[in-house]
């Protein structure tokens, strides 16, 4: 089904008059997937050399060499995240790869969790969002606001490793299914399934107090998709960035490994549904960076950041440098096949949320008139 996306021009009602955009959009349906603090050193150059055979850091150098280096950086992308760095690549487009003339940045002055979650999901950095703690979130989502238009409401949902999530989205203002840290899924059928994934939630080691592992986070997401068929799906994973905080690269790896995995499944799972089959857009991106280095590649945090609300930093005084560095890939019947895009000025995060709408068709200044506009290369 195509659609336009369409402004009426107020001055000119009586006589109807339309404005239509020159883009045509395919895709009915749209997922956007976060995965916590991956950076741009691993999506594009793979395994890092400085930190892959680290002792601190890594348990088993020896089998990781095996599982990750390879002779180039390109090979061991490729073994890293084989669906964004080849499938992506070859038929979608990617943002952000800083040696190829990329650059893809945050726009809040904080570079950790939520304000990075609410620029992507809100359009627009807020300073007033200053602390993984806020509680909800005041703004408002374009999820939230999708699901207030007749045609996407009740067809809106989220899913996120880190129970944060239902504050970020605002569950009970948003009124749209929020399923996060350690809920259960309480979506129909309760099948055997849904069952065991709910007590596995239950059953297994809280490796973290506050975030669940990944898998049941999109165990949840894939059985709410096939049954529930929503238009309208985020997805935030979150294993990476807590390996990564714990100082184990060795996991952080196999984390990112795991997440390219889950995503070439939903693809294929997309792919072999009629609803979604080449009517669905497919968006992949981060809430931050990291640091570069072998002393501050677990963390991120502005200077801002590092001199008050995560002051535990307080030695970085130029903050954690380079952890506003972004990324972003994109798969789906609107988006342009054009692999690593360059640009010779900077991207932002707060241009996803309008990119969203875009791709379903919405104006996003319907939505929020202060977001960062939509990402047009991706579809030109």
């Amino acid at each position: 089904m195509y659609r336009f996306i369409q402004c009426t021009l107020g001055h000119l009602l009586l006589i109807s008059a339309i404005c239509t955009s020159p883009y045509t959009f395919a895709a009915d349906n749209l997922v956007v997937i976060s995965l916590d603090g991956v950076r741009w050193q691993e999506t594009f150059r793979g395994a890092d050399p400085q930190l892959i055979k680290h002792k601190e850091y890594v348990r088993d150098s020896e089998k990781l060499v095996a599982a990750f280096s390879r002779e180039t950086m390109e090979e061991s992308r490729q073994v890293l995240m084989p669906f964004i760095s080849h499938t992506i690549e070859a038929n979608g487009a990617l943002i952000g790869n800083r040696d190829n003339h990329g650059d893809m940045q945050v726009s809040n002055t904080w570079w950790f969790s939520y304000p990075g979650y609410n620029e992507i999901l809100t359009g627009k950095a807020d300073p007033k969002i200053n602390s993984n703690k806020l509680g909800p979130n005041p703004n408002i989502t374009f999820l939230e606001w999708l699901n207030g238009q007749h045609e996407f409401a009740g067809k809106v949902a989220a899913f996120g490793s880190w129970d944060a999530f239902d504050n970020i989205v605002n569950e009970q203002r948003a009124g749209i299914v929020v399923n996060s840290g350690f809920d259960h899924g309480t979506h129909q059928p309760q099948d055997e399934q849904l069952q065991q994934l709910n007590a596995m939630i239950d059953e297994l080691p809280k490796h973290w107090h506050n975030v669940r592992f990944d898998a049941l986070t999109y165990g949840i997401a894939k059985h709410y998709i096939t049954h529930q068929k929503p238009r309208v799906v985020y997805i935030a994973l979150g294993e990476t960035d807590d390996f990564a905080h714990d100082g184990r690269y060795d996991q952080y790896l196999h984390a990112a490994q795991r997440s390219d995995a889950f995503i070439q499944d939903l693809w294929q799972t997309l792919q072999s549904t009629e609803q979604y089959r080449n009517n669905t857009n497919l968006v992949i991106t981060v809430d931050h960076g990291r640091g570069s280095n072998p002393d501050d590649w677990k963390h991120h945090a502005s200077p801002k950041a590092t001199s008050g609300y995560l002051d535990y930093l307080k030695e970085f005084k130029d903050g954690i440098v380079g952890s506003n560095h972004i990324w972003l890939a994109a798969i789906g019947p609107d988006i342009k096949a054009r692999g690593q895009l360059k640009n010779d000025k900077p991207l932002y995060q707060n241009q996803i949320a309008a990119t969203a709408l875009m791709l379903l068709g919405q104006d996003y200044k319907q939505f929020n008139a202060e977001a960062g506009q939509p990402l047009m290369m991706l579809v030109e």
